[in-house]
């Protein structure tokens, strides 16, 4: 099982670097097309898709499985390593392919998400400033700016309005109108 884990890291980071390989140039994939396809169908100069970068999932599989299993025969014909004829081969063969696979997969999301972080930084730069000018707006109008207009109103507060001379209180009133 350990070697099954070695492995299949091993293979991940194979797949990032294919990915990654073949993001900032597609030449092998271009010599290919031209080889195999007549001028008429040949893609573009400015076309950038390649063997695994920008491809959909089943020609990304099937170039991982093929690149893998040509290994895998190489391994198998030069070498004294016999990797179809046990479990444990099998298993590292299809380990490898699975993870070569994850890792073109991974490559793309931390190239993806990297393209997006440097196009988005200005406005997240602006967005933040704003933030922050808004806080200290905030925490400025949270501080006291006069104490003398709170010491006003409190002394306000503290005189009683006094009673005017000429006005009758609410008993007399009630009195005059009979109701008591």
């Amino acid at each position: 099982m350990g070697t099954d884990i070695i492995i299949f890291i091993v293979a991940v980071l194979f797949g990032i670097f294919i990915y990654w390989r073949e993001s900032n140039g597609n030449g092998a994939y271009r010599f290919i097309n031209k080889i195999v396809n007549s001028k008429e169908l040949q893609m573009n100069a400015d076309n950038p898709k390649g063997f695994v970068y920008k491809q959909a999932f089943i020609p990304r599989l099937i170039f991982v499985v093929t690149v893998v299993l040509v290994a895998a025969l190489v391994v198998e014909f030069l070498t004294p390593i016999s990797v179809f004829a046990s479990y444990y081969g099998i298993s590292a063969f299809a380990s490898f392919a699975a993870g070569t696979l994850l890792g073109t997969y991974l490559a793309n999301l931390v190239i993806k998400s990297g393209k997006v972080i440097e196009a988005q930084s200005e406005s997240l730069e602006d967005k933040f400033e704003n933030v922050v000018e808004k806080g200290k707006e905030f925490i400025e109008d949270l501080k006291p700016k006069d104490n003398k207009v709170v010491e006003d109103t409190k002394e306000e507060i503290k005189t009683e309005p006094e009673p005017k001379a000429n006005e009758k209180s609410a008993r007399d009133r009630l009195k005059d109108k009979g109701l008591m």
